[in-house]
Parts: C-alpha cells; sequence; structure tokens
C-alpha cells in the first residue's frame, strides 16, 4: 500500500481522536487542490497492511476511529478493505474521503466491499467555484456527507468544527493536517511573523 503519511493520533480529520492515514495517488486532479503533493502515485512510501495494523492495534485504546483520505483512498481499496475490518473488529469506527461519487463507488466490486466497513463516506470531487468551509471537514458544498451506519449522526457531525494542526516530523519537516480556510489561516500566521 502506497501512502503519503499516517498519523496515529490527531483531532483535525474527524470526530474524537483518529489515526490517519494519507494515501499516496489521485487521478481527480481537482483544480485548487491542496494535496496536489499526494496525487502522483510513485511517490510516498510503500507500507504493509501487517505494519498498518499493528499502528492502529498500538493506538487502538486511546482513538475512536480511523479516517482515510490522501490521494484518492478508492484507489488502493483492497488494502483500505482489510484496514478497516481490522479497524472494526477493533471497535473503531471508519470515515473514507473520496473524489468519487457513492453511486460510482457502488459499480466497482472492490469500492463497494470497502464501503461494507466505512461508517461515514465523505464523497465528491473540490470543486473549487464551490469552495465552502461553513460545514466540517469538506471544502465545497458539493461533497456529501453519506452515513452508512448509525455510528455518525448529523447532529455529531454539525457540531464539529474545522481545525488544523501544525505537526513537527523527527527530521524537522513541518507539516499542517486538518480542513479549513487555508488562506484565512495563512492571514493569522502572517499577522504573528
Amino acid at each position: 500500500m502506497r501512502v503519503h503519511r499516517l498519523i496515529p493520533r490527531t483531532e483535525a480529520e474527524g470526530p474524537g481522536v483518529r489515526f490517519c492515514i494519507w494515501v499516496q495517488g489521485c487521478a481527480h486532479g481537482c483544480e485548487g487542490c491542496f494535496a496536489e503533493a499526494l496525487w502522483d502515485y510513485d511517490k510516498g512510501t510503500e507500507v504493509s497492511v501487517q505494519d498498518v495494523k499493528r499502528q492502529i492495534e498500538a493506538q487502538a485504546k486511546q482513538i475512536r476511529g480511523v479516517t482515510f483520505l490522501g490521494g484518492e483512498p478508492f484507489d488502493q481499496a483492497a488494502a483500505l478493505t482489510e484496514i478497516a475490518r481490522f479497524a472494526h473488529g477493533a471497535g473503531l469506527d471508519v470515515i473514507a474521503f473520496t473524489g468519487y461519487l457513492y453511486e460510482t463507488l457502488l459499480s466497482r466490486d472492490d469500492a463497494s466491499r470497502l464501503l461494507d466497513d466505512v461508517d461515514l463516506l465523505i464523497d465528491g470531487p473540490y470543486i473549487r467555484a464551490l469552495q465552502d468551509f461553513s460545514r466540517p471537514l469538506v471544502g465545497s458544498s458539493n461533497q456529501r456527507f453519506i452515513y452508512l451506519t448509525d455510528r455518525f449522526t448529523p447532529e455529531e457531525l454539525r457540531s464539529y468544527r474545522n481545525r488544523f494542526e501544525i505537526r513537527v516530523d523527527p527530521d524537522g519537516t513541518v507539516f499542517l493536517n486538518g480542513m479549513g480556510d487555508l488562506n484565512r489561516l495563512r492571514r493569522k500566521i502572517d499577522n504573528y511573523i
């Protein structure tokens, strides 16, 4: 499985503390995408499903669930299906983001198997002309919340607030994860510098 980054504990990728898997590779090419570095399928790092499962297991008592984003998670549906089933077996919930529409995913065998172990699907491409940060976790108004189980409710998501986390890798690389208005964040940072 090809990943851009694994974040063992985050509060910026959905309700509760979550294990976040940023997959590498995306063919959607949404104009204005903030994650262009994740488009190239040849970049990132190869990790085994077993290793990811071990990392989730190490966090399982301190997290609520697992979030798949990227890149395009459904382009690596087989590997993520195994991880999602493992997460459910550990009592964790699963959120998956996709640039595909739910209806398209239902017509693909590999994707529909992954959907069987997803609790909340957030679908649809980012569309710059429809940019909207008034709802949590999404960047444009066309994107939908599809509740595939009762582990999440619309009321819970309405109470969730977008946020960013600034992180530093062991090598000193600074990166940002989360969702919100990056231009607004840049203006705030500029005011402090």
